[in-house]
């Protein structure tokens, strides 16, 4: 399970959420009994949340990647993309948890050309890029994408560099660990 409070993180000045409420929606949050892609009951979407004050570590402590990295343009932010990004504090892999209300939205432009850009760059240091519609991934390469199905809390992703007449390629699948 993706657990949003493992990525705690501080605002980047200048940035808040505004109207953004995107992450209420296709995170799981357990202590609220919320699965990934519906709306938190507590959500007031376009104003935030209901219960801000007394609202779960698990939604306090988390911060996307537009809220944390001045790098990442307007373009980025969630309610606009309809992704939330975030990088796995263990594995660094970047997540790209996409609005099921817009399945395609990473597929879009300039986002698409963007994902295989941060897959190529971090394909040497194992640094993947994982697109996850609901618990659905899909692993994002620099020559192709690899959907892996739904991932469960004991799924881990292996990759294995493999030489082919063009080169170097990496395979990848789910695991149970």
């Amino acid at each position: 399970m993706l657990d949003p409070a493992a990525f705690a993180s501080t605002p980047a000045p200048g940035r808040d959420c505004g109207a953004c409420t995107l992450c209420c929606k296709v995170y799981d949050v357990p202590a609220l009994d919320k699965p990934a892609g519906t709306w938190c009951r507590h959500c007031q979407p376009g104003r935030g949340c209901g219960i801000h004050e007394t609202r779960p570590q698990h939604c306090r402590s988390f911060h996307c990647l537009w809220m944390t990295e001045t790098w990442l343009g307007p373009e980025w932010k969630p309610d606009r993309a309809k992704l939330v990004l975030s990088v796995d504090p263990a594995t660094r892999f970047l997540l790209v948890q996409v609005d099921p209300g817009a399945p395609g939205a990473w597929r879009r432009e300039p986002y698409y050309a963007q994902l295989k850009s941060w897959a190529a760059a971090g394909a040497q240091q194992a640094r993947h890029v994982i697109v996850f519609l609901n618990k659905n991934a899909t692993v994002v390469l620099p020559d192709r994408d690899v959907p892996l199905g739904v991932m469960g809390p004991n799924d881990r992703i292996v990759a294995r560099p493999r030489s082919t007449p063009q080169g170097m390629t990496l395979d990848v699948e789910k695991v149970a660990a």
